[in-house]
């Protein structure tokens, strides 16, 4: 496996290249241009810039997270086309400087959601909380503004103002969008990138929803083995491809992550990896990556990969806040947990290809 990192940029990042340098075993800087909102124009030389920075630190920069998708994509408007061609000159330009995977998603309004940034546990740390009864009685308006005031300044993907600004309209607009017609959009959208993505050479991997079931009426259509399936019979290419996301499919005691992994193994291109605890009445909180810790057992998830001989890109996911930092980090994207999270997913690594050279032997 390739070992990366989620990097916000120079100017929007209180963690540095120099940092993650120092994290054994990192190659790779997942990156984007975070300033840009869904349907904007990637210029090639800012591509070009952020690509020389990562390469002058030692860092591949292969995987790009994320690509957003514009709602006329997804709502399956008359202004898709538009938007789909302004995607695919994107495609092109990250391939032409050696970009080989785009993670993005297809969830309706919102990214991901939580109710809380920052819930103590019981050692002191905090980390990202869901609390399903909130949000199942709940206006969503009110779960963002409680993001929002908890976001310590920073920007966070798809809970950005100008979005959240137009909420209402938004949930107007995918009012008569359900999950076969979500599917419809997406193939649509499939059909017309992948086989530029087969000329350039670039996979793209969706992420699964997160939390993986329905939320405010909305529809989530990559939350299960059978979504998964779904999703992949729709454009069948090896470019059309996964970003497995233990912490998101994780959330839901239902899917077994360990056997999903073995049976799409040739098709998961980014592997998000993170540890979930799940209470008895649905919430769930992010925990360490040590599989005695919440209810993703990363041992066997790693095992499964492992199995797979999967050589492709991983990155620790979202990490708890540790020793104060959560007064300057992003939500979720400290730099102490994600580091101990690395350091925990090398060392199973480790011990995985010792015992299979010892039986070579």
């Amino acid at each position: 496996m390739q070992m990366t990192w989620r990097w916000y940029g120079k100017d929007n990042d209180d963690i540095t290249l120099d940092h993650i340098r120092q994290i054994p075993g990192v190659t790779g800087i997942v990156w984007s241009l975070h300033d840009k909102v869904a349907g904007e124009v990637w210029e090639e030389a800012r591509i070009k810039e952020t690509m020389d920075y990562i390469r002058s630190k030692g860092f591949n920069g292969d995987v790009v997270e994320s690509v957003n998708i514009h709602d006329d994509i997804k709502l399956g408007n008359e202004n898709r086309d538009h938007y789909i061609d302004i995607y695919i000159d994107t495609i092109r330009k990250l391939g032409r400087e050696g970009v080989k995977v785009i993670c993005y998603n297809f969830m309706p309004v919102f990214d991901w959601t939580r109710t809380d940034l920052y819930k103590e546990a019981e050692d002191g740390s905090n980390a990202l909380f869901y609390e399903k009864k909130l949000v199942d009685g709940i206006n969503p308006r009110e779960v963002a503004d409680r993001i929002l005031k908890g976001a310590a300044g920073k920007t966070m993907p798809g809970w950005e103002p100008e979005r959240l600004a137009k909420l209402e309209e938004l949930f107007d607009k995918y009012k008569d969008i359900d999950e076969e017609k979500l599917y419809e959009n997406l193939q649509y959208f499939l059909e017309r990138i992948i086989p530029v993505c087969e000329e350039e050479d670039v996979k793209m991997a969706i992420h699964p929803d997160d939390p993986p079931w329905p939320i405010f009426g909305l529809p989530r259509i990559i939350r299960s083995r059978e979504h998964i399936r779904k999703f992949l019979s729709l454009v069948d290419s090896p470019y059309n491809g996964l970003t497995l996301c233990t912490g998101s499919l994780g959330s839901s005691a239902d899917n077994d992550l360990p056997s999903i992994i073995r049976e799409f193994s040739d098709r998961i291109h980014f592997a998000h990896i993170r540890n979930v605890k799940i209470f008895e009445n649905g919430d769930f909180i992010e925990t360490s990556h040590r599989a005695q810790d919440g209810n993703v057992d990363i041992v066997e998830v790693l095992k499964a990969y492992h199995e797979a001989g999967f050589e492709g890109y991983v990155r620790p996911d979202h990490g708890r806040h540790l020793w104060g930092e959560e007064k300057t980090c992003r939500p979720g994207y400290g730099l102490y947990d994600r580091a101990l999270g690395v350091m925990y997913m090398w060392g199973v690594w480790d011990l995985l290809e010792k015992q299979k050279a010892e039986k070579a032997e």
